[in-house]
């Protein structure tokens, strides 16, 4: 089901505890997530369109400059940070996904809102999927710095801003075969962290330390005059999961989410795994 004001968080239980009773939603390493080559596959797309441009105009000297810059550029590690929203509800492959392989939970929530605290270092982002990169505008942008003598050096302040510009572009596309998730993010971009007044934290697991943003939800939603109730549409318990309906009603009862409590429903997703 597609809703264009709404948009579905899939997740699980301890994300939702952290954004209902903490007032606090989480942006993560986009880098970490499943699809974890999509901000490198931008890049790698940009730089095939304006090399290909560049031969077809006969520029095969600054061509190859480009394909050397970019080369050099994706032996770093940049990394932006984000939550991500579907606007597909109850779909099984974004809780196989995102949502703990169904026993997890997807918390909707108005997209209007999410648009309005969405400002300064954070924009609400929709999600392309594609290949071909010749009609983006950074085509543009680096094939007239090519036409420059010595601008393509590394070092050349206008190089580095175009490429701060594709990096942070590159957050917002994805490669074709995620194009059923219709996805939207909310968006730290890795490159306007003086900008974020939100301090890092970092999650310790037994394999890996993990960096992440907390967002203050409560903060941000008085900000713009509505209460999480109201940012929050429906909360909908996975297709696998064990998690008593009456339960999560009396946990947010317990927890003044008065509202929420007749926005509780089962998955109707037909999601069944089959046992090994």
């Amino acid at each position: 089901m597609y809703s264009e004001s709404i948009l579905y968080h899939y997740t699980d239980f301890q994300a939702l505890d952290g954004i209902l009773r903490c007032a606090q939603l989480r942006v993560n390493n986009v880098l970490r997530m499943n699809d974890s080559a999509e901000m490198r596959h931008f890049m790698k797309r940009l730089a095939s369109a304006i090399v290909e441009r560049l031969e077809g105009e006969g520029r095969r000297g600054q061509a190859r400059a480009v394909q050397q810059l970019f080369e050099l550029e994706l032996k770093k590690e940049y990394s932006a940070f984000a939550a991500c929203f579907s606007f597909q509800r109850d779909d099984a492959a974004q809780w196989e996904r995102y949502g703990n392989r169904g026993r997890g939970i997807c918390i909707a929530f108005q997209r209007e809102y999410l648009q309005k605290i969405a400002k300064g270092a954070l924009s609400l982002q929709t999600v392309f999927y594609q290949d071909d990169m010749a009609g983006h505008p950074m085509v543009e942008t680096f094939c007239e710095l090519a036409g420059q003598d010595g601008s393509l050096s590394a070092g050349n302040p206008a190089v580095r801003k175009a490429m701060r510009d594709a990096w942070a572009c590159s957050v917002s596309f994805k490669h074709p075969s995620f194009s059923s998730e219709y996805e939207t993010r909310l968006v730290v971009s890795p490159f306007e962290k003086e900008e974020f007044g939100v301090k890092a934290c970092y999650h310790v697991t037994q394999e890996r330390i993990k960096k992440y943003y907390p967002l203050d939800l409560a903060a941000m939603c008085q900000e713009i005059g509505v209460g999480i109730e109201d940012l929050v549409a429906e909360l909908i318990i996975g297709p696998e999961s064990a998690q008593s309906l009456a339960i999560l009603q009396d946990y947010l009862e317990d927890n003044g989410l008065h509202a929420l409590v007749d926005r509780v429903s089962l998955s109707d997703c037909p999601l069944r795994r089959l046992s090994n």
